[in-house]
């Protein structure tokens, strides 16, 4: 009997720690999915459109769903960043709580856009995205309250991400919950549209834009996370960007163009006041300039006489290339071969696919590159009107199974 009762006192205390662990474990878990449940959610979101295809240049391309506000108003409270690393160390403690080290980086990169507009009087804004074999990604993330629900394309090079190989580690996933910071190009659901572009600033060596003055800090990306989430036109994205100190990312220079559904466009450059290329070489003194598809004709004849707008690689400011080679003017083939389509057919195209068709004719395969840039990684014609977006990726423009369609009405 005795030897029954014993046994029975140590199975009570062996399924008492056992309750006890389970409870444990059942808190943690309760614990961490408290503080990580959204970004639980965009990692296990993750999926692959499309395999890569080494010998055609292709990366893979993802998909992610972002849940939650991604800390951003955190970001825009703190006023914001002034350089990569301070916005790689935000990301870092914020959506990793410091757990995960993560880094970020911006290469050269050339690209070409332009805003038209359809037949049935939609608004579109194409972009072309120039590099070599890279990953990439389409982030949705949702509206929050003052806040945008946006598509956004990435290119995962800029978050680290090893540019010869597929996401296969559950850390490769973790890191891309900085995408969200990393846009190349997006449009939101009240209709507005950006793009970043290189532009080689400073002559023989390029020089970032670095201001320093009184007002918040954003970098590269983070200037078009800022308009994806809260602009509601051109006007608005023209505020946010006044309003900040612009840091370029990775040592580089660049230019900006915004439109919204209105068939308002802009684009926007940081110069020195009446510098040339030769002596842009001071990031520190250079001031936002807006160009408007409705007063550009400083720039020429063919601008005036246009509401669309066309930009690639090199700076639109009349005046800034005076004295210098015309080999300085990055782009400027594709700039005038974009205007020669859309002269055309006076800035109106039949549909999203005949838009694709002339962002086809300046991919980099076949186009005679000014660059060191190989393919064409990415192209997308966003639907302003219908808050959507045709996206083909690496030039496969007559591959069905590589041409993709999404709409934020969905």
């Amino acid at each position: 009997m005795h030897a029954v009762s014993s046994k029975r006192k140590w199975k009570k205390i062996l399924l008492s720690v056992v309750a006890v662990v389970v409870v444990l474990v059942v808190a943690a878990l309760a614990a961490v999915f408290a503080v990580w449940r959204n970004e639980i959610g965009a990692v296990t979101s993750i999926q692959m459109l499309r395999d890569r295809n080494d010998a055609h240049l292709d990366g893979a391309v993802y998909t992610m769903q972002v849940k939650g506000g991604f800390y951003l108003d955190e970001f825009v409270e703190q006023g914001g960043v002034s350089s990569d690393s301070e916005l790689i160390q935000f990301i870092t403690d914020r959506i990793t709580k410091g757990v995960i080290k993560m880094d970020m980086s911006a290469p050269e990169i050339g690209c070409s856009s332009f805003t038209a507009a359809t037949q049935d009087g939609d608004v579109l804004f194409a972009r072309n995205y120039d590099f070599s074999k890279t990953n990439t990604m389409l982030v949705f993330t949702e509206a929050n309250e003052g806040r945008h629900a946006s598509i956004s394309t990435v290119d995962l090079q800029f978050l680290g991400i090893d540019v010869d190989q597929n996401l296969t580690s559950m850390m490769d996933k973790i890191t891309c919950l900085a995408a969200p910071y990393a846009p190349l190009d997006g449009v939101n659901d009240a209709g507005v549209s950006c793009g970043i572009y290189m532009t080689y600033q400073g002559g023989d060596e390029t020089i970032p834009t670095d201001q320093n003055t009184d007002k918040p800090d954003f970098t590269s990306t983070t200037l078009l996370r800022l308009i994806l989430d809260y602009a509601d036109n051109v006007e608005e994205a023209v505020e946010i960007a006044s309003s900040y100190d612009l840091h370029d990312s990775a040592e580089t220079s660049y230019h900006y163009m915004v439109a919204d559904a209105s068939g308002r466009s802009a684009i926007l450059e940081w110069t020195a006041d009446d510098a040339v290329d030769t002596t842009d070489n001071d990031g520190s003194q250079r001031t936002l300039k807006v160009i408007y598809n409705d007063q550009d004709a400083s720039i020429g004849q063919r601008e005036a006489d246009s509401s669309y707008q066309v930009v690639t690689n090199f700076v639109l400011q009349p005046g800034y290339y005076d004295g210098v080679p015309a080999e300085n003017k990055k782009g400027a083939d594709r700039y005038d071969r974009l205007y020669q389509e859309l002269q055309a057919v006076s800035g109106v195209v039949p549909d999203e696919q005949a838009a694709m068709d002339i962002l086809q004719i300046v991919g980099r395969r076949s186009w005679d590159n000014d660059d060191k840039n190989g393919c064409t990684v990415h192209s997308a014609v966003y639907n302003l009107t219908d808050r959507s977006v045709l996206w083909v990726t690496n030039e496969n423009y007559d591959d069905p199974a590589a041409v993709f369609t999404f709409s934020l009405k969905d």
